[in-house]
């Protein structure tokens, strides 16, 4: 007991009341550290080996293929920790990714992955700067090294989350600006003869270089219609991964003109023609706020070398008055 009193003593002294319980800390992230790979690299169940050999000599359709390649087999093995085991946060989670651009079925799985690796590097990135700080560690109080070591670690746990929300804001932004655009062009193909299906697999076509994000998801409904899959169904998937209210009344103005039986070329003549006049009143109102936005910069840069110039020589003649007084 005295031993350890005396290395409890040590680092207290050396790094403070929370000395202790940061190296037992670091000591469980290096345990961690070293046990990741251990899992990872585990020796396979003889009986899944053998199930797998066996299925391997059967031949497989290019179906199977594609699904087995989309899947990760070792994070399979984490897929209880990295992954929501309630349904609905777990399909919450699969929509955001999707609307963020991540169609992969382990892009929640990454997501969680990343989360969990760059909160480690920030809490070992935060413990390495408290050790190599200049000045010693008696200057640190308690707060300090508990905000120099769990703030990085929060950060980097906190950065893909970050990340995930700006993608999806930026997506929505990209899809909202070339949504009327892609309207006009599908509006050509319909009036030229081609169908629904046609026209957006020819608008998903158009749009690859200047919409990628709008042209990624008319792709994912030409591809799941081919595959006979309900269009309606198809069309509400689309409208829920955008997440652009325009899209969904599209959607909607798509599905009432397919169940009445009215012209599919007239419904989208006149949405289009919505959407334009939505898009110019969008720019007018961004052109509007501008003045209000820049009245405080403007005040900033302007005022204070205004008042310079203006009350500068009077107070330099007021102060020059008082040195000829003394």
């Amino acid at each position: 007991m005295g031993f350890l009193n005396d290395i409890n003593s040590f680092l207290t002294r050396e790094l403070g009341e929370f000395g202790p319980l940061i190296v037992v800390g670091v000591l469980g992230l290096f345990m961690i550290l070293l046990t990741l790979p251990m899992l990872l690299n585990q020796p396979e169940d003889p009986l899944k080996k053998l199930k797998r050999d066996t299925t391997a000599a059967k031949p497989k359709s290019k179906k199977e293929q594609l699904r087995q390649r989309s899947h990760n087999e070792k994070l399979e093995r984490f897929a209880t920790f990295l992954e929501p085991q309630n349904a609905d946060e777990l399909s919450a989670m699969q929509l955001k990714m999707r609307q963020a651009g991540y169609q992969s079925k382990d892009a929640v799985r990454f997501f969680h992955f990343a989360q969990f690796a760059l909160g480690i590097l920030g809490l070992l990135l935060g413990f390495l700067y408290v050790l190599t700080r200049e000045g010693g560690h008696d200057a640190m109080s308690s707060q300090q090294l508990i905000m120099y070591v769990l703030g990085p670690g929060a950060v980097g746990y906190l950065l893909p989350k970050y990340w995930i929300t700006r993608r999806i804001a930026e997506r929505k932004d990209e899809i909202t600006a070339g949504f009327p655009d892609s309207l006009d062009m599908m509006l050509v193909c319909v009036e030229a003869g081609q169908s629904l299906d046609q026209s957006i697999v020819r608008v998903a076509k158009e749009l690859q270089a200047s919409y990628p994000a709008l042209a990624s998801e008319f792709e994912i409904v030409a591809y799941e219609m081919k595959a006979g899959k309900d269009k309606d169904k198809v069309l509400r998937d689309m409208g829920t991964r955008c997440g652009v209210p325009d899209v969904s009344s599209f959607v909607t103005v798509m599905i009432q003109s397919a169940t009445f039986g009215t012209s599919i070329a007239e419904a989208l003549r006149v949405y289009a023609g919505e959407m334009r006049d939505k898009r110019v009143m969008r720019a007018e109102e961004a052109a509007n706020k501008l003045p209000t936005k820049m009245t405080l910069a403007t005040m900033m840069l302007t005022v204070p070398p205004l008042l310079i110039i203006l009350v500068g020589p009077s107070v330099k003649g007021i102060m020059e008055l008082g040195n000829i007084g003394h």
